[in-house]
């Protein structure tokens, strides 16, 4: 199951980067020199924008949805078998008992 989720994360993730890289950004910049605005509308296609804006929240939405679903997945006894051996190695070592304090010296 766990497999399963992080494969469709990551799946999720390249198409949300293509469907970032295909939107026209919103100020004029580049695109406006080169007027793909005009080239849209000449194939009749303009609502093609939108699709790719609702995609985008869509696909974001369903990362998020899915990178909780992967931590409720995860049981509370596969965190404790995961644990690095440092955090093993610290909790057996003791702490170094406190110098005791020298005696003061004599005042005159």
């Amino acid at each position: 199951m766990f497999t399963v989720l992080i494969s469709l994360i990551v799946l999720f993730s390249a198409l949300l980067i293509i469907l970032i890289l295909v939107q026209n950004p919103k100020g004029g910049g580049i695109s406006g020199e080169f007027s793909s605005a005009g080239a849209t509308q000449m194939f009749g296609v303009q609502k093609t924008g939108d699709l790719v804006e609702q995609l985008t929240w869509g696909f974001s939405i369903g990362i998020l949805v899915l990178v909780l679903l992967t931590n409720f997945t995860l049981s509370s006894s596969t965190t404790d078998a995961t644990q690095s051996v440092n955090v093993e190695k610290a909790a057996g070592k003791t702490l170094p008992a406190a110098p005791a304090p020298s005696p003061a010296a004599p005042t005159k």
